[in-house]
């Protein structure tokens, strides 16, 4: 597996070694020794899946301290728009965003520190998209961000019409400038 830096301290590209041949192609999605190895603080508990339609939007989600989540996140099929916010107020991207296109073809992984807010909007007819996270949910603690926040200024690349949200993700607040 390869180590791929972003534009975000923290925030990093995983691509994995794929092995392909006439009856299709073998991976390691996951190998504890080399993530303890590259990335020693972090200990997976859980792993979390979801199926989405085309132009479902999940996010801009996050949970608060204690119960901040670190997530690896990689497209099982399919193909999203996945984005990641800077919410650590000592960071010098604070508030900056990073948008990454993750689909089944590259299987790409996105790992997402601690004190980021995470969305991802499906582009392909459907997705599939599993993620590991190294705590566990806490609806007392679980908060996020409107998809729209003119702060932010995120360009989905689709219009308001198009973009489907849970009733949750409806009411989510935008931040204040």
């Amino acid at each position: 597996m390869k180590i791929k830096k972003t534009n975000i301290e923290g925030l990093v590209l995983i691509e994995p070694n794929i092995h392909e041949d006439n009856r299709g192609y073998f991976m390691e999605s996951f190998k504890k020794d080399w993530f303890a190895k590259n990335f020693p603080k972090i200990n997976f508990i859980q792993d979390n899946e979801s199926k989405s339609e085309y132009g479902v939007l999940r996010g801009l989600h996050f949970q608060k301290p204690p119960f901040a989540q670190t997530k690896l996140v990689r497209v099982i099929q399919g193909k999203i728009l996945d984005v990641t916010v800077d919410l650590r107020k000592d960071s010098p991207t604070y508030l900056q965003h990073q948008t990454f296109v993750l689909n089944d073809i590259q299987k790409q992984q996105l790992l997402v520190p601690k004190g980021f807010a995470h969305g991802f909007l499906i582009l392909s007819e459907s997705a599939l998209v599993s993620y590991k996270v190294d705590a566990p949910y806490n609806p007392k603690f679980s908060a996020g961000i409107a998809w729209d926040d003119e702060t932010l200024n995120i360009d989905w690349g689709f219009t308001k019409g198009k973009i489907k949200l849970s009733l949750k993700d409806e009411n989510f607040n935008k931040l204040k400038a």
